[in-house]
């Protein structure tokens, strides 16, 4: 009997044990992430991020590894966010392009906003660290390419602009809905985040869409 209820047990010891390991990580990445924006990425040490998240440094590397993986964590919060998919569903369904411009805009607009700090954080890092520009090529590659998704969607209904090739209004695309336009309207000029969207969205359109097929 006492075998039995023993065994019945270490499943719930397991997943306590589990918890608390993800709720260590979660504090360490979520200290990391307020040190890095307050003070910068470079002038942090894993020691600071420990006293910032009540815990002894080996524990630090043991749950997250060192400053580079951290980061790397943050970053890929933002790339591996569930709207990033949930948005290339929309603009692969949309029925027309001004939804397709739409659906897109809104879903790195969220990416954006929920992920601004990050994004901050890996920007500056990179003049300084050779690592961390590397992770930002990386980043805008995957950007570029659920961007390129909207250009393919535009071809496909048969409204992108005569003569744009799928590369140059990709790379129109980066320059209205990438990562710097979020941070020069909303960090630099205090746009709102919807202004922001709207103005976006209505720019797309405009630059990539033929006349007649504006939705």
């Amino acid at each position: 009997m006492s075998a039995h209820t023993g065994s019945g047990r270490r499943p719930y010891r397991n997943e306590r044990r589990a918890e608390a390991a993800a709720g260590t990580r979660a504090a360490i990445l979520d200290a990391a992430l307020r040190l890095f924006v307050a003070h910068g990425y470079a002038k942090v040490t894993i020691g600071e991020i420990a006293r910032e998240a009540g815990i002894a440094v080996p524990t630090v590397y043991a749950s997250t590894g060192g400053k580079n993986a951290i980061l790397t964590t943050l970053v890929n919060r933002g790339v591996d966010d569930p709207v990033v998919e949930r948005t290339l569903e929309a603009v692969r369904a949309a029925p027309d392009a001004r939804s397709a411009v739409t659906s897109m805009a809104h879903g790195v607009r969220l990416d954006n906003e929920r992920h601004l700090d990050i994004v901050q954080v890996m920007i500056t890092a990179a003049a300084v660290e050779e690592h961390v520009e590397e992770q930002v090529r990386q980043v805008s590659a995957a950007y570029r390419q659920a961007l390129a998704v909207l250009a393919e969607r535009l071809a496909e209904l048969g409204v992108l602009r005569p003569g744009l090739s799928l590369e140059r209004a990709t790379d129109m695309l980066w320059f209205l809905l990438g990562l710097p336009s979020w941070r020069l309207f909303v960090v630099e000029l205090g746009w709102s985040w919807d202004e922001t969207e709207r103005w976006l969205a209505e720019q797309a359109v405009a630059a990539l869409v033929a006349e007649a097929g504006g939705g």
